[in-house]
């Protein structure tokens, strides 16, 4: 059949596989942003930095999905460097809106804290990259600037750190780029440069945001206190002078297991305090329901959180003020 004709056009116009894996890419580039911005209200009350990944992300499916339709009819022959370079290009995109996914937020779930109603002792005041919860009275002198555990919503740990709030102590807690502490490590300077009228600061975080506290606390000798959720640090803080350390983790956290903490214990200062809150699971320490990977608890969650508040108040009260 002479290559001219009409059958031979009709397959010259045929989609290619090329061509349904790019239908994907923009499936994906739309679909994947769109369902995690509608679903899960952690990501548009989170840090900014996703939600404007997800748009841009959008964005591009939405001119690539142009493009594809104007030339739905043009199939061009490629080199076999070009054809390399078009399915590495693709799978490229199929990784990226993958990773996009993995980033999407654990959510905060409210507790029997929140659902008893909101607290009256306290001020709660919200900005794109922090929660800020003040006591009504009296003004307090020391602080708490939080990190969330890894690609956790910052509002679950509300409810935790209520009570050190109700003890006259203020608590910052951050809303970390892409849900990853390490990203920002030193972002709690600029929490405390806000809150000028505190003298006395603490650290603290859980999980991935503890590594970030306590690279932190090493780092700045105006911080007094460590506080470390389920979590450990990376690098020795053994000779660091004049931080006070408190670890409360859980004996069946699957995920900072108590194997872990044992080991990290001469990272921590010599003086560092050790709390175990036995039957309790690495997602005791925020509310975010259950977590890949953890234990099985062998205590309810308000008991496991009734004991991380309490050691959490004596804590700040022990902390020498600046």
């Amino acid at each position: 059949m002479d290559a001219s004709s009409p059958a031979a056009a009709v397959r010259a116009r045929r989609p290619t596989a090329i061509y349904w894996t790019s239908v994907t890419c923009v499936a994906a580039l739309i679909g994947v942003p769109a369902w995690m911005m509608a679903a899960n209200p952690a990501v548009l009350g989170g840090h900014p930095l996703l939600p404007g990944l997800l748009i841009a992300a959008a964005a591009a499916g939405v001119f690539w999905a142009v493009r594809l339709w104007r030339r739905r009819d043009t199939r061009r022959p490629r080199t076999l460097p070009r054809a390399v370079g078009a399915w590495a290009g693709r799978i490229a995109v199929l990784a990226l809106v993958a990773t996009l996914a993995w980033l999407n937020p654990f959510t905060y779930h409210p507790g029997a804290a929140a659902e008893a109603g909101p607290r009256s002792d306290l001020t709660v005041t919200e900005t794109t990259t922090a929660i800020t919860m003040t006591p009504d009275s009296p003004a307090p002198a020391k602080g708490l600037v939080f990190y969330p555990g890894a690609r956790v919503d910052a509002r679950a740990y509300q409810d935790i750190l209520a009570p050190a709030v109700g003890a006259g102590y203020r608590v910052v807690i951050l809303k970390e780029p892409l849900g990853l502490s390490l990203l920002d490590a030193s972002q709690a300077r600029s929490a405390m440069a806000d809150n000028l009228d505190i003298t006395t600061w603490a650290v603290g975080g859980h999980s991935l945001g503890g590594v970030a506290a306590s690279s932190f606390a090493q780092d700045n000798t105006d911080v007094s206190g460590l506080l470390l959720y389920a979590s450990y640090p990376l690098d020795s803080l053994r000779g660091r002078q004049g931080l006070e350390v408190l670890s409360v983790s859980g004996t069946e956290d699957g995920l900072s297991t108590p194997a872990k903490i044992d080991a990290s214990a001469d990272l921590l200062p010599a003086d560092a305090e050790f709390t175990a809150v036995q039957g309790g699971v690495h997602a005791f320490f925020g509310d975010y329901g259950a977590q890949p990977g953890d234990g099985e608890p062998g205590i309810s969650r308000e008991a496991a959180q009734e004991q991380i508040a309490d050691a959490t108040v004596a804590f700040l009260d022990r902390l020498q003020r600046g």
